[in-house]
């Protein structure tokens, strides 16, 4: 593969014929390289993917870095070499087709359903060394308990699905206010009003946010 300084690769991507399909076949095979590795080692989400399958992801997701990278040929400012910054373009695009690709066929009313909502918010499975003392341990699930009756309770439908989808499922907010049909500020909003509302109810129930972090920090 050959070997281009920033200025070379900048001027090969910007030419015409042969010389421009070659640099972008060079770029292609760098990217798709980079891309494989960042799937298979730094994802620990993919670990069930076979080796054939994430190579099939990195290919697609590269042809969508491919023309990113050759629309914002302008915005390279030479702080680093040019393959690192077209790979870190290319690794954004593979975070969110990943992220896109989650939420897929994800309902809001899974999430909103009746029952238990706030136990995936804290692990309580944490490993040996890091287990509370039963006592704590009692503690804690009892505040879970307060949690989910607050949400549950306190919280409008709009409110609890917003809430529950950003901070404990982790959806991308714009993710969520397309299945809201909402904008963004709305959400950032309702999100906003929600948190509000926990506090007060907590507030009332003599709980403190200082409690709870202390209740809940991990050594």
């Amino acid at each position: 593969m050959t070997d281009r300084t920033n200025e070379e690769w900048l001027a090969d991507l910007s030419s015409t014929g042969q010389q421009r399909a070659q640099a972008i076949e060079d770029l292609r095979k760098r990217l798709e390289r980079g891309l494989f590795f960042y799937l298979s080692h730094e994802r620990s989400d993919l670990g069930g993917r076979s080796t054939e399958d994430l190579q099939h992801m990195a290919q697609d997701f590269v042809q969508d870095a491919l023309i990113k990278v050759l629309d914002n040929l302008g915005s390279f400012r030479a702080e680093s070499l040019f393959t690192t910054w077209a790979t870190k373009i290319a690794t954004r695009v593979a975070i969110s087709e990943l992220r896109r690709a989650r939420w897929k066929d994800y309902s809001l009313e899974t999430i909103t359903s009746d029952g238990e909502v706030m136990p995936t918010v804290t692990s309580l499975d944490a490993s040996p060394t890091d287990m509370p003392q039963p006592e704590d341990h009692t503690e804690r699930q009892e505040i879970l308990d307060l949690l989910d009756d607050a949400i549950n309770t306190a919280l409008t439908d709009r409110q609890r699905t917003a809430l529950l989808a950003h901070a404990v499922e982790g959806m991308p907010v714009e993710e969520i206010a397309r299945r809201m049909d909402t904008n963004r500020n709305a959400l950032y909003k309702l999100i906003h009003d929600a948190r509000i509302k926990l506090k007060h109810y907590l507030e009332q129930q003599e709980i403190t946010l200082d409690y709870l972090a202390d209740l809940f920090e991990t050594t």
